[in-house]
C-alpha cells in the first residue's frame, strides 16, 4: 500500500481490512509518518505502524546505541553498539512491509522538515523539545503524539489540531432492524419487532427504508434517537407525515464528530485525562506531576534519577511540590507514588513498551484515517502491582552491571531478574500473540538462566496473510513452520536465548500426551496460551489444573482485547465460565424467509456444501464401501436426498465436458432463484393471510420475487461461472474463465418450463421443518435405490469434494458464495453485500490488527512478572479488557475459585487427595470409607464404568481385587500406554449421612455431575482432584 493509486493487497491485509475498513486504509496510504526516538517504545510504535500500512515511515534518532538499549529495542544487536540508532534500525524495520518505505531523517527537526509529514510521533524527548515541535505541528494542523515509559509507568499525549473529524467513533457495524409501528405525533415513537433489541443509544442517528404509509421517512435525512425501551425509540416530529401502515427498516447512521485539540503548551498546565484504570481514578494527575518533575530533574542534572536513590527521590519530591504549588488546581500529592516514579525513572521494560507502543500506534492510525475515537488528550498507565512483594532495598541491587538487562534490573533488582531468567514457560501457539509474547520474553531474558527454558508449539505453517501481524516472520518464511521460525527470530534478538528454546510442531491435546507428558508438565513454572481455538484452550486449562500450573490467557478481536490470569489455589480456571453460545439462524428463516444479508450468506454457504462437497463425499463412500446404502438407511437425516444426489452425480448430472458443467450451473440457477421462489409464492401468495387475518408476508417475512436469468447480468453470469468451475472440479475437468464462453453456452440452454406443484409442504415453523426432515416416502426411496448403478460400473472413479477455503482467490469458493448470496438477497429485496463482506461472514474471519496484539501481550507479561514472583494475593492480579477504538481500558480482580465442603473439609477445584501405593479397587473403597468417611458409589474412567453400587455380584467379584489398570485392561482389552503415568477417574460418593456429595454452585467445563476427580499414579499414588459441575 505504497500509494493511493495502488490497490490494497488483500492477501496481506485481509484480517486488518475487517478492523479498519477499506476507506480508512486508503486514507492511511496517503499519510507520511515521522517517528522520533528509537529505543524500545519508539521501535514498537514504528513496527506496528509499518505493519498497518501507511504511505511511508521516517525515523529519527542519531544517538549512538548503548548496551542498555538492548533491554527493549528488539532490532538492535551487540554489534550495533556505538552506531546511530536510526541508521542500524531502519533496514530491519523496512523488512516488515514491502509496501511501506522506511527512511532516516537527517538534520534538524525544523518547520521545513516537519511540514512533510501528516503525523509526528516523539518518544523519550525532553518537554522543551516537545513544545518546540508541537508549536510547529499545531500551527500547521499536523497530528502530534508524544509518548514515554519510565519503568512501570507510561504516558501518551495527543494533539490532532483543530477540527479533527472522527468518521466512526466505535468501528461497530451499524445497527439495523425491522419496524413494527411508527406513531404520528409531535415526538413520534418507533416500535421494532420484538425478535431482538434495537441496541440504539440516545444520540444515535437512524434512517428508514421500505416504510409504507408514512413514506416521508424513507427519504428523510438521518434523525436523532431518544431511547424509550429495548424495542422502542423516539425520532422527533412525525405529525405532518402520512399514517404508518406496515413494513420498514431502520439503520443506524455513523455521524462524524469534530474534535478540537489544545496544544501541548496549553494542555501541560491544564491537562485532560483518559482514565486507564478506574480503581486508580486519581492516578493520572499524580503521574502528570511526576513526569513533569522527572523532566525538570533531567533538564537540571542532565540525567534521570538513579534507581532506588533516596537523595534523587527527595529532589523529585521537592520539584513536584514546586510544580504543584504553581498549578491553577493543586492536588494532594501521593509522596510514596512519586518516590516510586523517581526510583523507576531509568527503567525500560519490554511489556510497558508493548502496552504504550500498541496504544500509540493505534492513535497514529486514527490520526491518519479519522477512524475510531482518539485519546483526549493525556493517557497515563501504570502497573505498580508488578513489583515483587519482597523487593530488595539496597541501591546496589538495582545498580547497572553493564548488561543488556540493566534497565529491567533498575526496576526489579538483580535477584528478581534471576527469577525471570530461571523461569520455565510453555507457550502454546506461535501466531500473532505468540510472536509478540516471544519477543517480550526474549527482551526480558525469560528462560535464559541456567535453570530456565522456553517451550513453544504450533503445528501451523506460515501464510502470506500472517505477515501483517506476526512480525517475526518474513516473506521468505512462508510455508515454513511457525514455531521454528519464531524461535530462530527471537534468538537473533537475544543470543542468550539460543539453546534455551525448544520448538515443537505438535498440537497440544490427548493425542500428544506422550510428547507433552507428566514429566514435561512437571518441569514447567507456568503456561501461556496464544491460541484462537476454544477447545484447545480448555484442554490446556484442564492440564494446568491437573498439574497445578499458572496459566495466562489472552485474546483479541479487532481493536478489542482481553487477558485472564489463572493462579492455582486462588482463581477459577479458564473453563469455569463460558461465553454464551452463538445465536443460530432458524432453519425456516434460512430456507424460506430470510430478512438479512447474514441469512442469505449462510444459505449460500450451506448450498456450497450441498452442491460441491457432500454429494462428492457420498459418491466416494458409495463406490468404496460395499454396505454403504444399508448403513445409510440405519442413520437419521434425509436419506432420500443423499441417495438422489448420488444418483445425480453418477448418472444424470455427470458431465463429460466443461460445457455440460455450464449447462448444469444454468439449471441450478433456475432451480434456486426462480423455481423455488415460484413454488413458495404458489403456496403463500403475496396477498395471503394467516388464520388470524394478518398478512402472511409481514413482520420478519419478506415476500420474494423470482429472478429471470439474464446472460448480460454480471451477477447472474458470476453464479454460473463459479458453479460450473466447482462442478468441473468435482470431476477433475479443466475449468474456464472466458465469460464469452459462458454467455454463449448459457444462452443456448433449454430450460424446462416450471409449473408449481400442489401438495408441496413448506415449513413455516421450526417444528414443521423438523417433522419434514423426518418424513420419508418409502416407495420413492426404494425406487431411487434400484435406479443406482452398481459401484463396479465406475471402477477407478473418485470425485474431488470441494473443501471450503476462503483465502484462495482462484478457487471460486468465495465467488460462488457471493453470487449465490446476492441472488438470494435480490429475491428478497435485501441489500447485497460485496465480496469482502461476504468473505468475512462466510469464512468466519476473526478481524485482527497488530496494535491490539502488541498491547495485549504487554498486559499479559505484566501479569507474568507477578506469577514469577509467586506468593501473591488474588487482588494483586488483574484481568483486563481493552477496546482501542473507543478507547477503553477496564481491569478487574480475577474471580476466586469457588469453595465447597464435605463434612468439615473445604476444597476447590485445585485441591486433591493422595492415596499411597497402588491399591486394588477394594483398597480404594476402604481408604475413602475409613479415612474420609466417603462411600464411593460409582467410579469411571472416561466413558468406561469401573464400579457402581448397582453392578452385578459376579462382575463386582471379578474386579474388586484388581488394580485400576487391570480393570481397564479387562474391560477395554487395551493396556495403559507406557507413557501414561496417571489416569483421570470420575467418582460419585455419599457422605457420612448417606447424602450425595456434589458441587453446589460452581460453573463447570463439563456437564458431568461428579463429586471428585481421581488421578491415579500407576507407580506411586492416587490423586483425587476437586471436580466442577
Amino acid at each position: 500500500m505504497a500509494s493511493a493509486d495502488q490497490s490494497i493487497d488483500e492477501s496481506l491485509y485481509s484480517r486488518q481490512i475487517y478492523v479498519l475498513g477499506r476507506a480508512a486504509m486508503e486514507k492511511m496510504s496517503l499519510s507520511n509518518v515521522l517517528i522520533v526516538g528509537l529505543k524500545g517504545l519508539g521501535v514498537e510504535i514504528a513496527k506496528n505502524v509499518i505493519l498497518a500500512g501507511v504511505k511511508s515511515v521516517t525515523v529519527h534518532d542519531p544517538a549512538p546505541v548503548q548496551i542498555t538499549d538492548l533491554s527493549s529495542q528488539f532490532f538492535l544487536h551487540d554489534a550495533d553498539l556505538g552506531q546511530p540508532r536510526d541508521k542500524v534500525t531502519c533496514p530491519r524495520l523496512a523488512e516488515l512491509n514491502a509496501y511501506v518505505p522506511v527512511s532516516v531523517h537527517v538534520g534538524p527537526l525544523d518547520e521545513a522538515a516537519l511540514s512533510k509529514f501528516q503525523v509526528v510521533v516523539v518518544t523519550d524527548m525532553p518537554i522543551d523539545q516537545q513544545l518546540a515541535i508541537n508549536d510547529i505541528t499545531h500551527k500547521h494542523n499536523i497530528k502530534f503524539i508524544a509518548a514515554d515509559t519510565r519503568g512501570l509507568f507510561g504516558v501518551a499525549f495527543n494533539d490532532f489540531g483543530k477540527d479533527f473529524e472522527v468518521i466512526d467513533q466505535t468501528g461497530e457495524e451499524p445497527l439495523q432492524g425491522m419496524v413494527a409501528a411508527v406513531s404520528k405525533e409531535a415526538d413520534g415513537t418507533v416500535a421494532t419487532l420484538e425478535e431482538q433489541r434495537h441496541g440504539l443509544e440516545d444520540g444515535d442517528y437512524v434512517t428508514f427504508t421500505e416504510i409504507q404509509g408514512m413514506t416521508e421517512l424513507n427519504s428523510a435525512p438521518p434523525r436523532p434517537v431518544k431511547v424509550t425501551g429495548p424495542y422502542t425509540f423516539k425520532i422527533g416530529d412525525t405529525s405532518a407525515f402520512g399514517a404508518y401502515t406496515t413494513g420498514g427498516l431502520f439503520k443506524q447512521v455513523k455521524m462524524p464528530k469534530v474534535l478540537q485539540f489544545r496544544s501541548l503548551r496549553e494542555s501541560l498546565a491544564d491537562p485532560e485525562f483518559l482514565v486507564s484504570d478506574f480503581a486508580k481514578f486519581d492516578r493520572p494527575a499524580q503521574l502528570h506531576l511526576g513526569f513533569r518533575a522527572l523532566d525538570a530533574f533531567r533538564a537540571k542534572r542532565g540525567e534521570l534519577p538513579r534507581p532506588r536513590d533516596a537523595t534523587d527521590a527527595a529532589l523529585i519530591l521537592e520539584t513536584a511540590k514546586s510544580i504543584n504549588a504553581s498549578s491553577a488546581s493543586p492536588i494532594e500529592m501521593d509522596e510514596k507514588l512519586l518516590r516510586e516514579v523517581s526510583f523507576q525513572a531509568r527503567g525500560d521494560l519490554p511489556p510497558m513498551s508493548a502496552v504504550i507502543g500498541g496504544l500509540v500506534a493505534q492513535e497514529v492510525l486514527k490520526a491518519c484515517s479519522g477512524k475510531f475515537m482518539p485519546i483526549v488528550q493525556y493517557f497515563y498507565f501504570d502497573s505498580l502491582e508488578s513489583l515483587p512483594t519482597n523487593l530488595e532495598t539496597s541501591e546496589a541491587a538495582f545498580a547497572p552491571r553493564g548488561s543488556r538487562y540493566d534497565n529491567q534490573i533498575a526496576v526489579f533488582g538483580a535477584e528478581f531478574h534471576g527469577k525471570i531468567a530461571n523461569a520455565r514457560q510453555f507457550l502454546v501457539g506461535a501466531g500473532a500473540i505468540g510472536c509478540e509474547m516471544l519477543k517480550n520474553w526474549a527482551m526480558m531474558g525469560l528462560g535464559t538462566g541456567p535453570e530456565g527454558s522456553i517451550h513453544i508449539t504450533d503445528m501451523d505453517t506460515i501464510e502470506k496473510s500472517n505477515l501483517n501481524r506476526q512480525f517475526l516472520f518474513r516473506p521468505w518464511d512462508v510455508t515454513k513452520l511457525k514455531s521454528a521460525c519464531a524461535a530462530a527470530a527471537v534468538e537473533k534478538m537475544n543470543p542468550a536465548a539460543k539453546g534455551k528454546i525448544t520448538a515443537f510442531a505438535d498440537r497440544v491435546g490427548p493425542d500428544t500426551e506422550h510428547i507433552f507428558n507428566e514429566e514435561f508438565w512437571g518441569r514447567l513454572t507456568g503456561v501461556t496460551n496464544a491460541l484462537d481455538n476454544v477447545d484447545a484452550r480448555k484442554y490446556v486449562d484442564r492440564r494446568c489444573v491437573f498439574f497445578c500450573k499458572p496459566l495466562l490467557e489472552s485474546g483479541t478481536l479487532g481493536t478489542k482485547g482481553n487477558t485472564q490470569v489463572v493462579v492455582p489455589h486462588l482463581t477459577e480456571s479458564y473453563s469455569s465460565s463460558n461465553d454464551p453460545p452463538e445465536k443460530s439462524i432458524p432453519i425456516c428463516t434460512l430456507k424460506n424467509f430470510p430478512n438479512a444479508i447474514e441469512h442469505t450468506i449462510q444459505w449460500a454457504r450451506d448450498l456450497f456444501e450441498g452442491l460441491f462437497k457432500q454429494p462428492a463425499e457420498n459418491v466416494n463412500l458409495y463406490l468404496r464401501e460395499a454396505n454403504y446404502i444399508e448403513s445409510l438407511l440405519k442413520q437419521g437425516g434425509n436419506q432420500k436426498e443423499t441417495i438422489d444426489n448420488i444418483l445425480a452425480f453418477l448418472v444424470t448430472a455427470k458431465p463429460l465436458s466443461f460445457d455440460e458443467c455450464i449447462v448444469w450451473a444454468r439449471l441450478k440457477f433456475e432451480e434456486h432463484f426462480n423455481n423455488t421462489i415460484q413454488q413458495l409464492l404458489y403456496n403463500f401468495p403475496k396477498d395471503a393471510t394467516t388464520s388470524t387475518g394478518q398478512a402472511f408476508w409481514s413482520g420478519p417475512k419478506r415476500a420474494p420475487t423470482a429472478i429471470s436469468f439474464d446472460v448480460d447480468n454480471e451477477l447472474h453470469l458470476n453464479f454460473v461461472m463459479a458453479a460450473a468451475n466447482l462442478h468441473a472440479y468435482n470431476y477433475g475437468l479443466k475449468g474456464e474463465t472466458d465469460r464469452e464462453l459462458f454467455r454463449r453456452v448459457a444462452s443456448n440452454v433449454i430450460v424446462p418450463e416450471f409449473t408449481p406443484k400442489q401438495g408441496v409442504k413448506i415449513a413455516v415453523q421450526e417444528s414443521e421443518a423438523a417433522q419434514q426432515g423426518q418424513s420419508l416416502d418409502e416407495n420413492e426411496l426404494e425406487a431411487t435405490i434400484k435406479a443406482l448403478p452398481a459401484p463396479s460400473a465406475f471402477a477407478g472413479l473418485r470425485l474431488s469434494p470441494a473443501e471450503f477455503e476462503k483465502d484462495d482467490d482462484t478457487n471460486f469458493h468465495i465467488d460462488f458464495v457471493t453470487a449465490a448470496s446476492n441472488l438470494r438477497a435480490t429475491n428478497y429485496a435485501i441489500e447485497n453485500a460485496d465480496r469482502s463482506k461476504t468473505k468475512f461472514i462466510a469464512g468466519r474471519i476473526i478481524p485482527a490488527i497488530a496494535t491490539t496484539t502488541a498491547l495485549v501481550t504487554g498486559l499479559v507479561c505484566l501479569e507474568l512478572y507477578k506469577i514469577i514472583d509467586g506468593g501473591r494475593k488474588i487482588d494483586d492480579f488483574k484481568n483486563g479488557f481493552v477496546n482501542l477504538a473507543l478507547p477503553f481500558f477496564g481491569f478487574s480482580e480475577p474471580i476466586a475459585a469457588p469453595k465447597f465442603k464435605y463434612h468439615e473439609s473445604e476444597w476447590t477445584l485445585w485441591d486433591c487427595f493422595t492415596v499411597p501405593g497402588n491399591p486394588t479397587l477394594q483398597g480404594l473403597l476402604d481408604h475413602f470409607k475409613t479415612k474420609h468417611e466417603l462411600e464411593i458409589t460409582m467410579l469411571s474412567c472416561g466413558a468406561t464404568v469401573l464400579y457402581s453400587f448397582f453392578m452385578g455380584a459376579k462382575k463386582r467379584e471379578e474386579r474388586i481385587n484388581l488394580t485400576i489398570p487391570e480393570i481397564l485392561l479387562q474391560i477395554t482389552k487395551k493396556p495403559v500406554a507406557d507413557h501414561v503415568q496417571s489416569l483421570v477417574l470420575e467418582v460419585l460418593v455419599n457422605d457420612r449421612t448417606g447424602e450425595d456429595v456434589r458441587c453446589r454452585t460452581s460453573v463447570s467445563s463439563s456437564s458431568d455431575s461428579c463429586a471428585s476427580l481421581l488421578a491415579f499414579l500407576l507407580r506411586h499414588h492416587f490423586i483425587v482432584m476437586g471436580a466442577r459441575e
